[in-house]
């Protein structure tokens, strides 16, 4: 069974039972099978074929058994001779027309189903007497050679909406043409290419160039030319998959891959020494390896952030020997975690000549507008199509001698609207017809589907049965795909024909590698096979890719394993067990490998998937494990709750604790309620009790802190940051050490004991380093942050938290973003630039209001509140503080203190001496009796503000004097 794109036409008489009625049935005989054989005269003539007779009706197929780049308008002609035809007969026909997919039983079958054949039905018993009416699929085909003219809406049953129809008048003749490619029209765009490598290389700076265009415009044969071009210099390249997901770092991996030598069949130890032979550090190697899908599916989670952090490294390391290009094709495919790694390399990479250049559609924008937005070296080149001067230089340049007549070139050019794959591919179709035949196709799709149909029948299986395994396919996946073939005699002919290049570097080791040419050559193979040969396809080739390369390719073969499932399932309702349980399993350790680096939204696809396939427990907690990391709190709320009670009730412990933790968080985070978040945290203590998961461990660690601090149990926070930092030095988790100990270090500050807190951030930047956690290194770095900040430092201090700000943003990490916009508002506003800190609290307001993270919002507010205060604006002041107040949890004992101070402040400004006076001395000693020693101190720098602009100079004072007690040297700056 084969699918086809082909043009259906009906046609039947008019008045049949007339000419019957009152008519020696001989006669009628006689002048029905003479209009039978006229009809299919004229069908065949233009290439089509009769399918059937059906009473009066004929109908016919162009396209079928095999297809031409111009069937459409073969079906418009055929029409057109039909009707006088048929009038010379002494008869009227009326005729349908119209274009699309249609299935036929095999290469040679004749017998066509599709909607195509209903259309064209439905088309022909609407024109008029002596008219041929025809539809908007041969309409599109056949644009530009169709004279017609705008008909009557036709309604058709079983489908939503009318159909477009238009009244065919004529179709303009057209000729003929030849081929090889020049490279023309882009020498500019060729010249800014190798200005902008320049500029990187002379001021050792990263650059980011981004070449858009539509497919077949020519953007990977300029930046082949210009890679071609350069000398001395490491040109890497990596491709993005069109599989959706799955393969979060595809492109990435294979330039880590190139870079080290190694191949996917590569034993994983031998692969990993490799990598860490050609790496700085082993915690680079480590983090590497998960993102190339060298490791497998890890035992503990693998950051965004650390990914981020050694792929600019790695680009670093390698741009430092000498220049490095690293060129991403087709973006467009790629999901939010690698566009993240290219702009994060593209900002941060300094002192290191590296040019980053993407290939992309214009979709890319569409999926993400602000696109190397910011980013100061950055820049865009669109291709645009070849102007009329250049498309000649090129047509010139694939015409062999003599060329094509004047009217023929012409109309080629005309047909190419400036796209080079379109114009090279119809003159290289007119070159292999031997420049047979009168006319053009007018889509690519119908051009190349031609030219597949066109192919010897061992050719065309050997290229169908490639698209199934991707742009690039590999000679042995091939020959287990087609073993009747001889497919290394069809491969030599293909290469021949260009409809594939060899693939330079093989990705497995003594497979030999090939491309499509364009991608399009591939999609259109693969539409021509029919779903149940491309479901045995799939799962033939997963079969082969397990064999070949075991599970390093695991998440191509889940794909694979999936599309046989689905479009079994389409087929016959349900899929082979086996089959199922198999994709199942492949995408549930795709989804892990996707969690690991972070990729939460693809993890969540393909574990949902799984779960589908094959109901699991384990997979129903994953997935929402992973809601949970992209902070989906309603998500987690509800799917979390069912894993526990499932988890309960199967004995299932690990998994209940987890989940028990999780719904801990949401209950804190979304509903403020410490006192439900407790009882679920110590729950999940309870029921893990001493389960070795350390992670699983160190989360109930963390929950049951957050909950002490905001509660503001000052001793209760102490305790359970000694036990956790006991339980993690036990685990010899130098990460979460790390982590731990920054926290003890920010409980350090909160008491002002600044030299403890010295000496603990000391400690955590070490282990950090150490363990090569960026995650780690990040919280230390937002407390040395901290204490820069009140010890005046502001220089460094507003560095550390721009750092900080930009790691956040480029993991996608939306609550911390939202926490870092709130200490840089801060500080902006204590070194003296309102007007910016009152924008970056705006910010830092909006952005946690989508996450619905109450703690950190009524920060924000109160901050803010206090930024419009000192910019004059009172009345907005005052709404901000009042909504501080009510966000705030009602035992958040911190946020209870500071969004009193804050309105306190608006009192004041509003001359509201008694209220504001009563606010803020409360704040103080609600701080006091938290035990919240730096807020106090904030506190009663407000005070003394207040007090002095009232002249109250030795009440200030004797304040003055407390806190210069409460804490030596310290600058007294916003909590």
């Amino acid at each position: 069974m084969e699918r086809k794109l082909a043009t259906v036409l009906f046609v039947d008489l008019v008045d049949s039972t007339g000419l019957v009625a009152g008519s020696d049935p001989e006669v009628v005989r006689a002048r029905v099978n003479s209009y039978f054989e006229s009809v299919a005269r004229c069908i065949r003539t233009h290439g089509g074929t009769v399918e059937k007779f059906a009473g009066d009706a004929v109908m016919a197929a162009f396209g079928v058994p095999r297809a031409h780049e111009d069937d459409a308008e073969r079906g418009l002609r055929a029409a057109l001779n039909i009707i006088p035809a048929v009038q010379e007969l002494g008869l009227s026909a009326r005729i349908g027309v119209e274009a699309g997919e249609v299935v036929v039983e095999d290469a040679e079958s004749t017998f066509a189903t599709g909607e195509a054949v209903n259309l064209a039905a439905r088309l022909q018993q609407a024109a008029p007497e002596g008219g041929i009416l025809i539809g908007p699929g041969v309409m599109r085909l056949a644009d530009g050679r169709v004279v017609a003219e705008p008909a009557d809406e036709v309604q058709v049953g079983g489908r939503a909406g009318t159909l477009p129809t238009w009244r065919l008048i004529d179709v303009a003749t057209q000729p003929r043409a030849i081929p090889s490619a020049p490279f023309v029209g882009r020498e500019g765009e060729l010249e800014l290419l190798h200005n902008t490598y320049a500029r990187a290389v002379r001021d050792r700076r990263a650059h980011l160039v981004t070449v858009f265009g539509e497919p077949g415009i020519g953007k990977s044969r300029l930046v082949h030319e210009f890679s071609d071009g350069i000398e001395r210099a490491t040109v890497l390249r990596g491709r993005c998959l069109p599989f959706g997901e799955g393969v979060t770092y595809w492109a990435l991996a294979e330039m880590v891959k190139q870079s080290a030598g190694i191949t996917d069949d590569d034993p994983i130890g031998e692969a990993f020494e490799k990598l860490r032979a050609c790496c700085e550090s082993d915690a680079i190697a480590d983090l590497l390896a998960a993102a190339a899908g060298l490791l497998g599916a890890s035992e503990r989670e693998h950051k965004r952030e650390e990914l981020l952090w050694a792929a600019r490294a790695w680009a670093e390391e390698f741009a430092l020997l000498q220049p490095l290009v690293l060129v991403f094709e087709d973006i467009h495919w790629a999901e939010e975690p690698l566009l993240n790694v290219i702009e994060h390399i593209a900002r941060s990479v300094r002192d290191a000549p590296l040019l980053i250049v993407c290939v992309t559609r214009p979709e890319l924008l569409e999926l993400r507008p602000s696109w190397a937005g910011g980013n100061l070296r950055a820049a865009a080149i669109e291709l645009a199509p070849l102007d009329p001067d250049e498309s000649e230089l090129l047509a010139d340049g694939l015409q062999p001698d003599g060329g094509l007549p004047p009217e023929q070139r012409a109309l080629v050019l005309e047909k190419a609207e400036g796209n080079p794959l379109f114009l090279e591919e119809t003159v290289r179709m007119l070159a292999e017809s031997g420049g047979a035949g009168n006319h053009i196709p007018d889509t690519i799709q119908a051009l190349i589907a031609a030219r597949v149909d066109a192919l010897p029948a061992e050719q065309k299986q050997a290229l169908q049965r490639a698209s199934v395994i991707g742009r690039i396919f590999w000679q042995g996946a091939l020959e287990q795909l087609a073993p009747e073939l001889d497919v290394a005699v069809s491969i030599e002919a293909l290469v021949d024909r260009e409809l594939i290049v060899i693939e330079e570097r093989s990705t497995i080791a003594g497979e030999p590698a090939f491309r499509f040419k364009h991608g399009l050559i591939g999609e259109v193979a693969y539409s021509g096979l029919s779903k149940a040969t491309r479901s045995e396809l799939h799962a033939a080739f997963a079969r082969w890719l397990h064999d070949r390369a075991g599970d390093e390719l695991l998440e191509i073969r889940a794909f694979h394993l999936d599309q046989a499932v689905q479009l079994t399932e389409e087929l016959q309702g349900s899929a082979p067990e086996e089959l199922r349980l198999d994709a199942a399993a492949a995408l549930e350790g795709a989804g892990r490998r996707a969690f690991n680096r972070e990729a939460f939204q693809t993890a969540r696809n393909q574990l949902l998937r799984a779960q589908e396939l094959e109901p699991t427990l384990r997979r129903r907690f994953l997935a929402a494990h992973a809601a949970w990391r992209m902070l989906d709190m309603e998500t987690v709320a509800v799917e979390m709750e069912q894993v526990a009670a499932e988890a309960e009730a199967a004995g299932q412990r690990r998994i209940q604790g987890r989940a028990l933790t999780a719904l801990g968080e949401m209950a804190l985070y979304r509903r403020a309620d410490p006192d439900a978040a407790r009882r679920l945290i110590e729950q999940a203590g309870e029921v893990l009790g001493d389960d070795d998961d350390v992670d699983a461990r160190f989360d109930v660690y963390a929950a049951a802190g957050q909950i002490a601090a905001w509660v503001g149990d000052r001793a209760e926070v102490e305790r359970i940051g000694r036990e956790s930092l006991e339980f993690v030095r036990a685990a010899g988790r130098k990460d979460l050490e790390a982590i731990t100990i920054q926290g003890v270090a920010q409980d350090a500050i909160v008491r002002l004991d600044i030299v403890e807190a010295e000496s603990l951030v000391r400690e955590a930047a070490e282990l950090a380093a150490a363990s090569g956690s960026v995650r780690a290194r990040a919280a230390a770095l937002g407390t040395q942050a901290w204490l820069d900040e009140i010890q005046g430092r502001y220089e460094e201090a507003e560095r550390s938290y721009g750092e900080l700000f930009q790691l956040y943003t480029d993991i996608g990490n939306v609550a911390g973003t939202g926490a870092t916009q709130i200490y840089l508002g801060r500080l902006l506003q204590r070194s003296g630039r309102g007007e910016k800190a009152e924008a970056m609290l705006r910010d830092a307001v909006r952005t946690l209001k989508r996450v619905g993270d109450r703690g950190h919002l009524c920060e924000a507010q109160r901050f803010l509140a206090q930024t419009l205060v000192a910019r004059g604006k009172i009345d907005e002041a005052e709404r901000v503080a009042l909504q501080a107040l009510e966000t705030v949890g009602p035992e958040d004992q911190l946020s209870i203190w500071t969004t009193r101070m804050a309105l306190g402040v608006v009192r004041g400004a509003q001359g509201r001496d008694e209220e504001a006076e009563q606010l803020l001395r409360e704040s103080v000693e609600g701080f006091v009796e938290n035990g919240l020693r730096f807020a106090e101190l904030q506190a009663l720098d407000e005070l003394v503000a207040f007090l002095r602009a009232r002249g109250r100079a030795a009440e200030a004072e004797a304040y003055e004097e407390r806190a210069r007690a409460l804490a030596p040297g310290v600058a007294a700056a916003p909590t």
